[in-house]
């Protein structure tokens, strides 16, 4: 029995030997672990190419559409979808039938007014005789004066009858040219040289002109030449100008990419859903008729174009340390953003350095407070020298949505830009926990 204890009291002994050594293993790797893991990415040298996106339609250059001036029923077409046409070309036919009709009465109606002008002629030559003879007899005493005056009375009315007949005839044969045009309008003729794009209408439909002219045909001038209408927001617009160089694409030919130069920019705002747009339209070459109207074209506009370049990610320009991760460094980050190291009282290197436009202690903020002095184009960056990190101020350029120019700024190629930090386990377990939080600290903190 006492054997039996004996060997459990040294099992016991050995096991928590085993244990703290294990306890001890684990707490040297830990402690020679970095508080912080770091992301990086290089500066580089390259180029880069700032675009404009747009979506746009293409149509053609020249587009007509022909209707239709009189009421009535198709006869017959001439033309069809695709059907090339030439300017004065018969296309359709409408059914002539009753303006044939009421030409033939136009001309009934004129020939009418004529006869009368002329009989009304002939009376007042008569009539005019006649007040001439009354007034020579009426000298001589020889007739009463009022059968002089009935004779001259008779002889103005009848002038004034020839005068209306004279404007009847003139009415009548402006009733006649009308119905010529009517009868002539209804041959539906091409008003130029192109291509028929679209046909609304089928043998035997009858189409009414009395409110407005019903559309027959749509008539490309031609499809050598097309332009594309884009959307470009108002946010991009100021970054277009007239005789810009532009490319796009069609889902017909994903693999070919069309040439196009900027044509005008159109004042007329559209807005749709809140979103204020300027139509931007592009000429295009279509010599070889691989486009066709209607096709969505998708546009990039490049305004500009720099290169070998310093170039530095986007994600190192938005990211900014966090609490914690000064806790974990053991920094300050109040004294940080003085330049002080919470240490010793020295600063960190490169915090605190004066960059151009201002003061050290403002140029380069840590934490919260980080990038409050940032302006469009200068921008507070981290990078990592060694394992410590150092803040820089820059000045920016061009940007093509993932990497930005360099301008102004003590960066060198192969500097290590820092785009975020992650706290490892030993950065956790020396990180007081914030208010509200875990003890530990949070892992990551997003940027």
């Amino acid at each position: 029995m006492r054997l039996l204890k004996s060997k459990t009291f040294w099992a016991v002994i050995v096991l928590v030997g085993i244990a703290a050594g294990a306890t001890k293993v684990v707490l040297k790797r830990r402690a020679a672990r970095p508080p912080v893991q770091w992301e990086t990415t290089a500066v580089d040298r390259g180029r880069i190419v700032a675009r404009v996106t747009a979506t746009g339609i293409l149509s053609a250059l020249v587009t007509v559409q022909v209707g239709s001036q009189v009421s009535g029923s198709i006869q017959k077409l001439y033309a069809d979808f695709n059907s090339p046409v030439k300017k004065g070309q018969i296309i359709a036919k409408i059914d002539p039938r009753l303006f044939q009709a009421s030409l033939e009465n136009a001309r009934a109606n004129y020939a009418q007014a004529k006869a009368t002008l002329m009989k009304d002629e002939v009376q007042a030559r008569f009539a005019e005789r006649q007040s001439k003879r009354q007034g020579t007899l009426v000298k001589d005493k020889l007739i009463a004066p009022a059968d002089f005056d009935t004779a001259e009375s008779a002889a103005g009315t009848s002038k004034a009858q020839v005068e209306a007949d004279k404007a009847n005839v003139q009415q009548a044969r402006a009733i006649l040219h009308q119905a010529e045009v009517n009868l002539a309008l209804t041959n539906i003729t091409s008003p130029t040289d192109g291509v028929v794009i679209s046909r609304n209408v089928d043998v035997g439909q009858t189409v009414a002109a009395s409110l407005s002219a019903p559309i027959i045909f749509v008539i490309a001038e031609d499809l050598r030449k097309m332009q594309v209408d884009t959307s470009v927001a108002e946010a991009d617009v100021g970054k277009l100008s007239a005789g810009m160089d532009a490319t796009f694409v069609v889902d017909a030919y994903p693999g070919e990419r069309f040439k196009g130069k900027v044509r005008q920019i159109r004042n007329a705002a559209q807005t749709l859903q809140n979103v204020v747009t300027y139509d931007a339209v592009i000429d295009v070459n279509n010599s070889e008729l691989k486009l066709r109207p209607g096709m969505t074209a998708n546009v990039n506009f490049v305004f500009a174009n720099r290169e070998n370049v310093l170039r530095v990610p986007n994600a190192a320009l938005r990211f900014r340390p966090s609490p914690e991760v000064f806790s974990a460094l053991k920094l300050d980050p109040k004294r940080a953003r003085t330049g002080d190291d919470a240490a010793g009282g020295k600063p960190p290197t490169g915090w605190g350095a004066k960059a151009p436009g201002g003061t050290g202690s403002r140029q380069h903020m840590g934490g919260g407070a980080a990038g409050t002095d940032d302006t469009p184009d200068r921008k507070v960056v981290w990078v990592l020298s060694g394992a410590v990190p150092r803040s820089t101020r820059i000045k920016t350029g061009t940007t093509d949505g993932s990497k930005t120019e360099v301008v102004e700024g003590e960066l060198a190629e192969g500097d290590q830009m820092i785009t975020d930090a992650t706290l490892t386990d030993a950065g956790k377990s020396s990180t007081p926990a914030l208010p509200g939080a875990p003890a530990g600290g949070p892992g990551r903190r997003p940027f």
